[in-house]
């Protein structure tokens, strides 16, 4: 069993998502929106945002990952599984449970954009932006949080924990 430390409580996060999908609703009144979750350490966010969304939006979802089994980026991208519904002049919220290097959310805000997307915002729970390699514009974002490998609600290590309700500190 590893060692966990509590971040931040599934309270905080709860109150979190509410403000953001209010903010989220308010800035895209009049679009037509459609969220993007980013498999599979989103689901779990992206579920409780759209639920708290009060305008209409479809939801589709996008594989990709960087890290395997390791708690490093490996810097590589890989589409697993591509989104299902076509986002040609649509306002994409592109919906990450962390950002980190920006390697990532950069590459998959570009890959929307070839998919003819006339806007892409970015909203994510967790930023880490010390860990940044190349800029990124997080539009929404929930908590930026300190440079430490963390699990819960909805990121893992090596595929466990995804579950947990709050956010917490992983010693491996």
């Amino acid at each position: 069993m590893h060692k966990m430390e509590e971040l931040i409580s599934e309270k905080d996060i709860a109150e979190k998502v509410s403000n953001m999908a209010a903010l989220i609703s308010r800035d895209f009144k009049e679009q037509d929106l459609t969220v993007v979750s980013v498999l599979k350490g989103s689901f779990i966010f992206t579920a409780d945002l759209v639920r708290s969304i009060n305008i209409p939006l479809e939801v589709a979802f996008l594989a990709a990952s960087s890290y395997g089994a390791s708690t490093q980026s490996s810097g590589e991208l890989k589409i697993r599984y591509d989104i299902d519904i076509p986002v040609e002049n649509k306002t994409v919220l592109l919906v990450e449970d962390i950002v980190d290097t920006g390697l990532t959310i950069s590459r998959l805000k570009d890959y929307l954009y070839e998919k003819g997307a006339k806007c892409v915002k970015i909203c994510t729970i967790f930023d880490k932006p010390d860990r940044r390699k190349i800029q990124v514009d997080v539009d929404y974002c929930g908590f930026v949080i300190p440079n430490e490998f963390v699990v819960g609600y909805g990121l893992d290590y090596n595929n466990k924990y995804r579950n947990l309700k709050n956010l917490c500190k992983i010693t491996i």
